[in-house]
């Protein structure tokens, strides 16, 4: 005689079973706290450090928020930023300013122009920066050590640094890996040399991964790389044909291989679930919230998705030999060419590399709550590790 749950027992009986799933699972667990943000980068996430070794960036950086050049390639606020309001906390000082910075919550190694794997060009020659992501790790490396030297001597250390406990229960984010890709393409390198390489960068950045966990970092928040196909720095610079860009207007190629690279981004995350057993490790895809709102800007808010907001001339309102904010001198007077538009809201393009504070906020939007995410769990669950399936 078989059995059957009655009216009364089923929904127990249903709710046992939806409740071992585990997106119930995280919908049942209470919030993280994380007392502090650890960001990896490149100038997508940069708060000031490439300003504060090279030089701050001019004006009108930074105009539309902070109301002056803030360090950050951008005219207002980034997605790291959002994360910092998000979870109430101030936003990230770089580490490697060393004017007015508080790292009680955190610190930023990224750098504008930064790389996974090293360069052997310098920034003058190629615009990429030196501070490569082992550098960032050798940075975070001694900070995380001489950082609880001082702090034990009391007083003011106390209040500008970290607590010990801090780096076990703080959320590590990264976002970086496009200049990889484009250094390649500015080397002349065709679509499959880039491809070759993809490889020796993933293992690296692996590696890196691996040794911030050796250090006790255990939340980790990963972002995939952007269409920099639809991205005036690349398109205006490298030819391709009329047959190659997509109805967007993007280059097909070129995003072609940011797919490429973010396939083997996925597949080492989950090689990194495996081999570190504590780590909860969010893979999330902005490339697919980017390119959404590049080709559909209009429905999204926008009325220009591929010109520069600020920048000087030709197709996509770009030259990369007249910058956002570049000045010359007309009769001992300095006049700015690399104008600003009206309003930057209403821009997703910054610059011609970088993305517009309205466009980070819209992009910030999409992936806070877990959308676009894997394992989907939104950034205040991002502590809880998954199952593995």
């Amino acid at each position: 005689m078989e059995v059957y749950p009655s009216l009364f027992t089923l929904p127990i009986f249903v709710f046992l079973i939806i409740s071992w799933s585990p997106l119930c699972l995280v919908v049942a667990t209470s919030p993280c706290h994380f007392p502090a943000i650890f960001n990896f980068g490149d100038s997508n996430s940069d708060t000031g450090g490439l300003s504060a070794v090279f030089g701050q960036a001019p004006p009108p950086h930074g105009e539309s928020f902070f109301h002056h050049p803030a360090g950050r390639y951008c005219d207002g606020r980034l997605i790291v930023d959002f994360f910092a309001e998000k979870l109430g906390l101030p936003y990230l000082s770089a580490y490697l300013d060393s004017v007015g910075s508080n790292f009680r919550h955190g610190a930023n190694f990224a750098t504008a122009g930064s790389t996974i794997r090293p360069q052997n060009t310098t920034l003058r020659q190629s615009g990429f920066s030196p501070i490569s992501l082992d550098v960032q790790w050798n940075e975070f490396y001694d900070f995380h050590r001489r950082s609880q030297i001082f702090r034990s001597k009391g007083g003011i250390y106390k209040e500008l640094l970290p607590k010990a406990s801090d780096f076990s229960r703080a959320l590590y984010t990264f976002d970086i890996g496009q200049n990889d890709l484009t250094s390649g393409y500015f080397l002349n390198m065709s679509a499959n040399e880039v491809r070759a390489y993809v490889p020796d960068v993933l293992n690296q950045f692996k590696n890196i991964v691996s040794y911030v966990y050796g250090q006790g970092g255990r939340n980790f928040w990963i972002h995939n790389t952007g269409p920099f196909g639809c991205l005036p720095y690349v398109i205006d610079r490298i030819p391709i044909s009329k047959a190659e860009f997509d109805k967007v207007g993007c280059g097909t190629p070129f995003n072609e291989v940011a797919q490429y690279f973010n396939r083997g981004l996925k597949e080492v995350v989950a090689q990194l679930r495996k081999e570190l057993p504590h780590a909860a490790i969010t893979y999330v895809d902005v490339y697919t919230v980017k390119y959404n709102l590049i080709s559909r800007a209009r429905t999204h808010g926008f009325n220009e998705s591929l010109r520069a907001c600020c920048g000087h001339g030709g197709k996509y309102n770009y030259n990369k030999n007249i910058g956002c904010g570049r000045k010359i001198t007309v009769r001992g007077k300095q006049i700015m060419i690399g104008k600003p538009c009206k309003d930057p809201s209403r821009w997703i393009n910054w610059d011609g590399v970088h993305y517009t504070q309205a466009a980070n906020e819209w992009v910030f939007e999409q992936i806070v709550d877990g959308s676009f995410s894997d394992p989907p769990i939104p950034l205040k669950m991002a502590c809880h590790r998954q199952p593995l399936s």
